[in-house]
């Protein structure tokens, strides 16, 4: 029996595909068993080859392998797709009595097995059902207790009605029930089930909750994939707190709004997609004039254009780190890892407001459509630490006004940072412009004032470099020969390849940098090793660049933008064929 299960579900959108999936995986998660999950899925909303693929096991899993054990193939396609990935043993569920799959041939060594599912899911009370009887199949096959199949129906299904929660469960009996009395066959698989509590959520989500966390009071933005579900995550609980959630009606007015509450004096987000982060960019440049803090999530995709939406890339670090006219102080700011999400979001939001500069919270699609288990420990609110920064108050404000009483809201401080005046601060009313302006707001074209006011915003990141932790996470054998830089979405695969590479005798230090700019500092750490290597998931290397920039050296580059995210066994793979080049 392997050490851990692979699933996966398969069909066109509108299969419902996605939904089974969660439930599938949150009846794993419910059962004490980690889970982490992977989707491929098609730019419309009907037809095109869509699945949703679980892995699980009893230790923690952080990454999709190239195996499938049990694949519920509700088209021809299904199959053909996944092919790579079966072996001997695998067991392929699908519905014989359905005119596309009458014919299917099973590929040699693996079991077929013909379930009726949609015959089944109408005697149960509905066709909409079958995905469901082939859920109950599936439990069948793996020895999975399908109690634990109730819960998560009950959560998907319980504010529709007691009736329609019990046809639900009377479905997935019908499928466990109809393997059991028609197949005489021993599989292979069996899902252990522990005592365990763990929490399922993806990125966005994670994103969502770092920034009821951090304080955020107002979200605005403008529904795009795959960055809606941060969105979603925020509407109905950010209003717990006394915040507002705002749909607009595209993403200039979305990044408008944000600004206009940030400026109220409230902690401000919005979300898109590469698309969304060029219309916000002119206003991106009057965040960082006005001094306003402001957190810009962005959840990268496939581009240029419209690209491929729902496919995986790191396409967009350059327009990030350089977009804008003008030169514009900034925070890139990337988490490599679906908790870290949650954290780095509240990071992003106390960086803003600390230094009064627009940041940069970087996902990729990868990260925000996976869901992965965690212990509920690892988002434990007592830590979570919030800084508004230089914030002054009816009785620090003479120290930061003329000798007429004006606020200087862009005060030329040492460290570059301004005083900021909350809306209702006695003495505090001052304007803001996306003219150059002066220490008090106003618009100057005096050289020497606009000198001063570059290098006063610039000042800001320089500041932050020196107080700030810019450490990267590191993995795998400290001294080792060969060095791998990784950020984003490719930790979880890397570390996990790291096994793989040890059995072959190949040790690697991983270094996976959650901070694009400012960035850590490795140096010494490129020039120590024999091999260097940069993984990412964009054709021309962005971030391989900035290290031989920093650097001053070359390294080697693995490269992915097939709008599919790295494995870990794959990476092994690509690592042992760099270094054997």
């Amino acid at each position: 029996m392997p050490a851990d299960f692979n699933w996966a579900i398969g069909g066109e959108a509108g299969d419902g595909i996605d939904s089974t999936g969660k439930i599938f995986a949150q009846a794993l998660s419910r059962s004490g068993r980690h889970v982490f999950t992977s989707k491929d899925f098609a730019s419309r909303i009907r037809g095109g080859y869509t699945a949703y693929k679980v892995r699980t096991s009893v230790d923690r899993v952080q990454s999709v392998v190239d195996r499938l054990d049990v694949l519920i193939a509700l088209t021809p396609r299904t199959i053909e797709e996944n092919r790579p990935e079966l072996h001997e043993g695998s067991v392929i569920i699908y519905d014989g009595e359905r005119t596309t799959m009458a014919d299917i041939e099973i590929p040699e060594g693996m079991i077929g097995l013909d379930v009726p599912l949609k015959r089944l899911a109408e005697e149960a009370g509905g066709a909409i059902m079958r995905n469901v009887v082939a859920l109950g199949a599936a439990c069948e096959v793996t020895d999975f207790p399908i109690e634990n199949l109730d819960s998560a129906l009950e959560k998907r299904f319980g504010n529709k009605g007691k009736k329609l929660v019990e046809n639900n469960k009377e479905a997935a009996r019908a499928g466990q029930s109809y393997v059991d009395e028609e197949f005489d066959h021993e599989f292979d698989y069996e899902l252990e089930t522990t005592d365990n509590d763990y929490v399922l959520l993806n990125g966005d989500q994670a994103i969502g909750m770092g920034a009821i966390a951090a304080g955020c009071r107002f979200y605005s933005g403008y529904p795009i994939t795959p960055a809606t579900d941060v969105m979603e995550y925020l509407t109905g609980r950010i209003e717990r707190y006394g915040g507002h959630v705002v749909q607009a009606e595209d993403e200039l007015s979305a990044i408008n709004m944000a600004l206009g509450a940030a400026r109220g004096g409230a902690r401000s987000m919005t979300a898109t997609s590469g698309p969304g982060i060029d219309l916000m960019t002119e206003t991106f440049g009057l965040v960082a004039t006005s001094e306003t803090p402001l957190v810009i999530c962005n959840v990268m995709r496939s581009g240029p254009s419209t690209g491929m939406p729902t496919k995986q890339e790191q396409g967009d670090l350059n327009g990030m780190l350089y977009g804008g006219h003008g030169e514009i102080p900034r925070f890139v700011v990337a988490p490599t890892t679906i908790d870290e999400c949650f954290w780095k979001t509240v990071e992003a939001f106390n960086l803003a407001e600390k230094y009064q500069t627009p940041v940069y919270l970087t996902a990729d699609l990868s990260l925000a459509v996976t869901e992965q288990t965690f212990e509920p420990e690892r988002f434990d609110m007592d830590d979570v630490e919030i800084d508004r920064g230089f914030v002054v108050d009816d009785d620090s404000i003479e120290a930061h006004q003329t000798e007429k009483e004006q606020f200087k809201p862009h005060e030329v401080t040492e460290d570059g940072i301004s005083p900021r005046a909350f809306p209702g601060t006695d003495g505090g009313a001052h304007m803001s412009t996306g003219l150059e302006h002066d220490e008090l707001g106003r618009r100057t074209e005096d050289q020497e004032m606009r000198v001063e006011q570059v290098d006063k915003r610039s000042r800001k990141v320089d500041t932050a470099r020196e107080r700030e932790d810019w450490e990267p996470r590191e993995f795998g054998e400290e001294n080792a020969d060969t060095l791998v830089i990784t950020w984003g979405s490719n930790e979880g695969a890397l570390v996990e390849a790291l096994e793989l590479l040890e059995e072959d005798g190949i040790d690697v230090r991983v270094v996976s940098v959650p901070y694009v700019f400012p960035r850590p500092d490795l140096t010494e750490d490129v020039r120590a090793a024999e091999n260097v290597i940069v993984v990412e998931c964009n054709a021309t290397g962005q971030f391989a660049d900035l290290i031989e920039h920093d650097v001053l050296e070359r390294v080697e580059r693995i490269n992915k933008y097939t709008g599919v995210r790295f494995k870990a066994d794959e990476l092994a793979r690509e690592i042992t064929e760099t270094l054997e080049a």
